[in-house]
Parts: C-alpha cells; structure tokens; sequence
C-alpha cells in the first residue's frame, strides 16, 4: 500500500489576509487549535505562512505590539508544494531537506490543503503497525 499526498492531506486550514493583525490571527490560532496559519491574496492564493515559531521569536521576544503587527510583515515565503500526487516518503524527504513542517498540496494549480509532520509520522505508524500484523498473520501456523 503506498500513500500518496492526496491521502494524507487536511482540507481544511486557517487562512488569512496580510494585512490581518498578528492579535487576531494569534486569536484564530487558539479556538482552533492551529500552530499556523496560511496567508492569503485578495484572490485566495496562499502567499506566505506564519508560524507559532514566528509569533513567538519575531513578536513575542521582540517586544513587539501583536495589535500592531500584520501578518505581511512576520510571513515566511515562497510556500512549499507538493503534488497531491507525490508519495508520502517524498513529501517527508522535500519536509527534511527545506526543515519545514508543512507544506501545501495542490493538483492543476488548485490547492486541495496541507500536509503536517505529525501528520506524516502518525499515518507512517498506522502503516508498521498494519504491515507487522500482516507478518505476524503468515507466521502463524496452518490450521
């Protein structure tokens, strides 16, 4: 069985303009649960990430005013894309080599959501564990 992008990927993610502030992002951020949120053009084409990571060392350690902050000026870019069909131990090789966490997947220029690390290590455990089961079925002897 392999896994594709398509397979593992969350449609659903926090998206936002640039010129929203950080306080209100970071206010997102909490009742939804999400360590990120993409940012947006006008359009609704991602055009950046910010990060838990940003808020705190760009922000919170800096001193700076979160009601004052617009999350044009913390975002990261380009985003990183993976095709929805690409196998998921590619997707964890290009998340390795660029030392990312997430990255978009998209198919005929659309994209369909985002792919976590933890995503990828949770599904990655589900397959060894199905694949040991799978052993352990044939060693047992015949009935």
């Amino acid at each position: 069985m392999v896994l594709f992008a398509k397979d593992i990927l969350e449609p659903e993610f926090l998206s936002m303009r640039p010129d929203t502030t950080l306080l209100e992002a970071a206010k997102a951020m909490a009742d939804r649960h999400h360590g990120f949120v993409i940012v947006s053009s006008p359009e609704g084409r991602p055009i950046g990430i910010v990060t838990e990571w940003d808020i705190v060392a760009k922000v919170v350690a800096a001193g700076r005013d979160p009601a004052k902050v617009r999350l044009e000026e913390l975002m990261t870019r380009p985003l990183v894309y993976v095709d929805a069909g690409e196998g998921i131990d590619r997707v964890a090789a290009i998340m390795a080599e660029k030392g990312i966490r997430r990255v978009l997947v998209e198919k005929d220029g659309r994209v369909l959501g985002v792919i976590r690390n933890q995503t990828i290590v949770r599904r990655l455990r589900d397959y060894i564990d199905s694949i040991s089961s799978q052993i352990a079925r044939a060693q047992l002897p015949p009935l």
